[in-house]
């Protein structure tokens, strides 16, 4: 059999299986912690959240994830690595009642690709700079078909906590050996500047509520600022204060949408010590203040379950 056919054949069973696990509209968490299914049937708002280092793989539609200004489509033919904690907006483009948005996202530990790394004992690539934290690479068949089988354990719950890890690791290796794997394994690689990059971005994460002094979080990286900077910048396509008000943005989006926060908590929550700031903001970003645009997307979102 061909390598087309079997990544044919591989993707038809892959959205079965998602397909029965996932049979209606919005996001699926599964028996496997880090595997969750997504079902659509119609096209969506530009959604975001915080992608962590994960692999999205779409069995039938297609989806963009845009970082910063950077917009990154992917389809059964392709699929999208992100190797670090990053904000993305994310849109389904390609669903339908008849053909449905079928995609999978499965997240994982950057010491597993390490481990991978070390038992290949292939020589280690290590970029002169970081690069960027997101990519997007051809399917294969190999892939596809490990991940079908991490999808057929979930009719086998018993089985999950022996074998997901081990078809996990195969997953990850699949992806390692595709043609930007070593785009993706730098940021595993212990004093590389992606490595150096992936610890201050958790540090963000962790605390972005606070205020960020730039000379205070290179140092803790053990870099220059103008090294930090840059190398942050290669990676997130976003200076670290743009990452943040991202970041801001984003969760006090989440907290009005979904918490029914208002505004003036949520900026304050957020970080915000001025709620007018705070809209001035917001509506530079999502073009609307901030009652206004949660109004639109209340009226926007069908199925609480996609947030």
């Amino acid at each position: 059999m061909d390598d087309s056919l079997r990544e044919e054949q591989a993707l038809q069973q892959l959205a079965l299986l998602i397909s029965r696990h996932a049979p209606s509209n919005g996001t699926h968490r599964t028996s496997v912690p880090s595997l969750t299914l997504m079902h659509a049937t119609e096209l969506s708002e530009p959604l975001e959240s915080v992608y962590k280092p994960s692999i999205c793989v779409v069995a039938q539609g297609a989806k963009t994830a845009t970082l910063a200004d950077e917009s990154y489509r992917y389809d059964p033919s392709t699929y999208l690595v992100t190797s670090v904690e990053l904000p993305i907006i994310g849109r389904i483009i390609e669903a339908s009642p008849e053909i449905p948005y079928l995609s999978l996202k499965l997240s994982f530990d950057t010491d597993v690709i390490l481990d991978i790394i070390k038992e290949t004992n292939r020589p280690l690539f290590v970029p002169a700079e970081a690069s960027r934290g997101i990519t997007v690479n051809q399917t294969s068949p190999a892939l596809i078909e490990a991940i079908v089988r991490l999808m057929q354990l979930l009719d086998e719950p018993e089985d999950v906590p022996v074998l997901a890890p081990l078809v996990i690791r195969e997953i990850l290796y699949r992806v390692l050996q595709a043609e930007q794997g070593a785009l993706i394994h730098q940021f595993a690689i212990i004093g590389s500047q992606a490595h150096t990059i992936a610890q201050a971005i958790r540090l963000i994460n962790r605390q972005f509520e606070r205020p960020l002094v730039i000379e205070q979080l290179a140092k803790s990286v053990n870099m220059s600022t103008s090294a930090f900077h840059k190398h942050f910048k290669n990676v997130t396509a976003m200076s670290p204060l743009q990452y943040q008000k991202t970041v801001r943005l984003q969760e006090a989006r989440r907290l009005m949408l979904t918490e029914n926060a208002q505004a003036s908590d949520a900026a304050f929550r957020v970080g915000y010590e001025s709620p007018s700031q705070f809209s001035r903001e917001y509506a530079r970003v999502y073009g609307r203040p901030p009652t206004l645009d949660i109004q639109a997307l209340r009226g926007s979102v069908s199925s609480p379950n996609v947030l």
